[in-house]
């Protein structure tokens, strides 16, 4: 199943060509389903236009499957996590068009400092779908294991996104 839908969210993002970032107090907010090792769930998202190419956020994710380690299921606070994030709004520096919106970014959580790499496409003014990629960078604990390793991972999110 993941590698369908990832397969399906790279093909979406290879076939449009255009942006959906207008600069300056536009505000997009998103929902979507994550997907990572040891379960799935779901993300939330806003984000805040502060500049031409610049825009802040928060994330929030909650695992809503997430699987049991050495016979123990996770708590809320395995499960959920919640970062703010800063994005690199580039649609338009890469000449695309403007239904397209691609955003690198770094963003830092309850439990690390991470990167992302998004991409919506909007088919009307006020929606659109959004997949993006999440990868920590540095964990506050190095030794992580456990439940603590399910908001430290790659996460991978595919969903709707809307212009608020």
């Amino acid at each position: 199943m993941r590698k369908i839908i990832t397969i399906i969210a790279l093909a979406m993002v290879s076939l449009v060509n255009a942006q959906a970032f207008k600069g300056k107090g536009d505000v997009k907010g998103q929902v979507g389903m994550t997907i990572q090792d040891g379960g799935t769930g779901i993300g939330v998202s806003a984000d805040f236009g502060m500049g031409e190419n610049m825009s802040f956020g928060i994330v929030a994710g909650y695992m809503l499957n997430a699987n049991e380690i050495a016979g123990f299921k996770p708590r809320f606070e395995d499960r959920a996590d919640l970062k703010v994030r800063f994005n690199a709004n580039i649609g338009n520096v890469l000449k695309l068009d403007p239904k397209m919106d691609v955003y690198p970014g770094l963003n830092l959580g309850l439990r690390n400092f991470g990167g992302h790499l998004g991409a919506r496409y909007f088919f009307t003014n006020g929606f659109g779908m959004f997949a993006e990629a999440n990868v920590p960078l540095a964990r506050y604990d190095t030794d992580v294991n456990g439940f603590e390793n399910y908001n430290n991972q790659f996460v991978f999110t595919i969903g709707a996104s809307f212009n608020l």
